[in-house]
């Protein structure tokens, strides 16, 4: 089943940084969102819409003036979305090519969307869950941070190309600065960057530095908080209200929708 949400259309996509991850889980082996609709009403609640659940313990105490911003797609436009990332014969899902340069990049027609986050963010695990419906489409996933050494492309059916961008941080590639920045400043197609934030410990240095790079060239970017089973729900609540403080008060180009991923399917 695809992490995906809301694909009403092309230029939807690229207002709704949603239409591509917003529903919290990160699968294993494929599975059709009509199985998720089959949940108790409390479970596919708590399942697909994360932040409600947050909010819930929030409005517990009535004196509190916190508040998530939460974005919640009906449930027949997720189930939408969802095709968009099945592959079908009229549907080529396939990975095209890798690049170490911008000058190196296949030149595509199509709007992109990029991820990027620190090594051993769980990118690679997200967009493979991006794909899950799309078997045959190769992401590797490796046990050791900063496997990712290149930007790899991927085309999805006629509307967008995905592009998985080498890990910072730990382990990331000499001339990452040299790979990564050009591409972010020059690629004329590129809609929007989904930058993953590890939700355990929060916004850390090297995010920082991801960040401002986006904010100094103007991108329209998406936080997307990764490993949120990995955390008590106290804990959990505390790094999500402090990460939405900081998106609100210290970005420009953010959208103020946080998307929450886990890192296994259990329901």
């Amino acid at each position: 089943m695809a992490v995906s949400v809301v694909l009403p259309s092309l230029g939807r996509l690229f207002e709704m940084p949603a239409t591509l991850v917003h529903v919290s889980r990160a699968y294993s082996k494929p599975q059709a969102f009509t199985e998720v609709l089959q949940l108790p009403k409390r479970q596919l609640t708590k399942f697909v819409f994360p932040l409600q659940e947050l909010q819930r313990h929030l409005l517990s105490d009535s004196t509190s003036d916190l508040h998530l911003k939460t974005f919640d797609p009906s449930l027949e436009q997720i189930a939408k979305a969802d095709k968009f990332f099945t592959a079908t014969a009229g549907n080529r899902i396939e990975y095209l090519s890798s690049a170490v340069r911008l000058d190196h990049a296949p030149d595509l027609p199509r709007p992109e969307v990029c991820f990027i986050g620190r090594s051993n963010v769980g990118k690679s695990s997200l967009i493979k869950a991006l794909f899950s419906l799309a078997p045959e489409v190769e992401v590797r996933i490796s046990k050791k941070p900063g496997h990712t050494k290149k930007m790899n492309f991927f085309k999805v059916g006629k509307y967008f190309t995905l592009v998985d961008m080498p890990g910072y941080g730990y382990r990331a590639p000499e001339d990452f600065v040299d790979m990564v920045e050009p591409y972010l400043k020059e690629r004329k197609n590129l809609m929007r960057t989904f930058l993953l934030v590890d939700s355990v410990v929060g916004i850390q240095k090297a995010d920082s530095i991801a960040i401002e790079m986006c904010e100094e060239l103007a991108l329209p970017y998406v936080m997307v908080l990764t490993k949120i089973d990995k955390s008590s729900m106290g804990h959990l609540l505390k790094q999500v209200l402090q990460i939405q403080k900081f998106v609100n008060t210290s970005t420009q180009g953010c959208f103020p929708q946080l998307f929450p991923v886990r890192c296994t399917a259990q329901w």
